[in-house]
């Protein structure tokens, strides 16, 4: 059934299909060379979509992103660029690594470079989900009230259900760092940081309806690239109990389990019973705020409130 429903994958405007059997056969970085090939372009997707001009040279396209994916276009001694270039009979021009600018692709023949460019586009998006998440859309929760009720909370839990498994304070939020997450970025370099920016403020006065607002944003975002399809619709919550934070005050649930060049690790936790907790504070009341903003928080940051840094927001009021 996985060949007959691949998945799909859109990348500036086509559609891709991956091919998992093709993807399965991948085992380290040394194969770059070959990942791409697991992806076959649909064919009802228009195949002439980027921006292509003509030069004295031949035909010229140019790719931005963020230099700490640049090793994954260059392969292991250069391999990977060399057969892309011998493929698609062009150029591919690479800044050196650390130095952020634009992989200009370069050839006699516009379907070559098209080629190229593609090719270029889905191997960026492989190894950027292969990236740790750096930061996050939030709304915070930082009222005193909330907070207040957060350590309310606590204190009922532990003293009526201190008895269940694994139940013990070590599992509770920060209440400082309590937020309503949107969905998680990757963002690798300070003009991503800000194109996140300027994209937050574009969202501003097209979304009003909460509910709407979370959804939509998402949905820009997803477009863009930046933030990873995985819902049709924002699950909006706040994590007020981890059994992560009992080793790591600052684990960030599931998205904690990645080391910072993107392997995944197992990490072994003791899990909690929490029937008793669902049974007697399914309706608890943390109060009430406004949501006024929408934050660009960066993980495993504090700022001067105890919360997680922002860089970036928009305001509603």
């Amino acid at each position: 059934m996985e060949v007959l429903r691949p998945q799909l994958i859109r990348i500036g405007g086509r559609i891709y299909r991956k091919n998992p059997i093709q993807e399965q056969t991948y085992q380290h970085e040394e194969e770059d060379e070959d990942f791409y090939q697991g992806f076959v372009e649909c064919a009802e997707e228009p195949c002439d979509g980027y921006e292509v001009v003509q030069t004295e040279q031949g035909f010229q396209c140019t790719v931005k992103a963020p230099s700490l994916l640049y090793k994954h276009i260059v392969g292991k001694r250069g391999d990977t660029r060399k057969k892309l270039e011998m493929e698609t009979k062009t150029s591919i021009s690479i800044p050196k690594l650390g130095q952020e600018g634009e992989i200009v692709i370069t050839g006699q023949h516009r379907s070559g470079v098209i080629s190229a460019r593609t090719r270029i586009d889905v191997l960026l998006l492989t190894f950027r989900r292969k990236q740790p998440f750096t930061h996050f859309l939030a709304f915070f929760l930082n009222e005193v009230e909330v907070q207040e009720r957060f350590l309310k909370f606590q204190e009922e839990v532990l003293e009526k259900c201190s008895m269940d498994r694994g139940v013990d304070s070590s599992i509770f939020q920060n209440p400082k760092k309590l937020h309503l997450t949107i969905g998680m970025l990757v963002l690798l370099s300070e003009q991503e940081i800000q194109q996140t920016c300027e994209m937050l403020k574009q969202c501003k006065e097209d979304f009003i309806e909460l509910q709407e607002l979370v959804d939509r944003v998402l949905e820009r975002f997803q477009a863009s690239g930046l933030i990873v399809k995985e819902w049709n619709s924002v699950k909006l919550h706040a994590t007020v109990m981890n059994t992560l934070f009992r080793k790591d005050p600052n684990a960030e649930g599931r998205y904690n389990l990645y080391t910072a060049d993107g392997k995944y690790i197992f990490k072994e936790r003791e899990s909690f019973d929490g029937r008793n907790i669902l049974k007697l504070f399914e309706n608890y009341s943390f109060g009430t705020l406004k949501l006024n903003s929408v934050h660009i928080s960066q993980r495993f940051t504090v700022d001067s409130f105890g919360n997680y840094a922002s860089c970036g927001q928009i305001d509603f009021s």
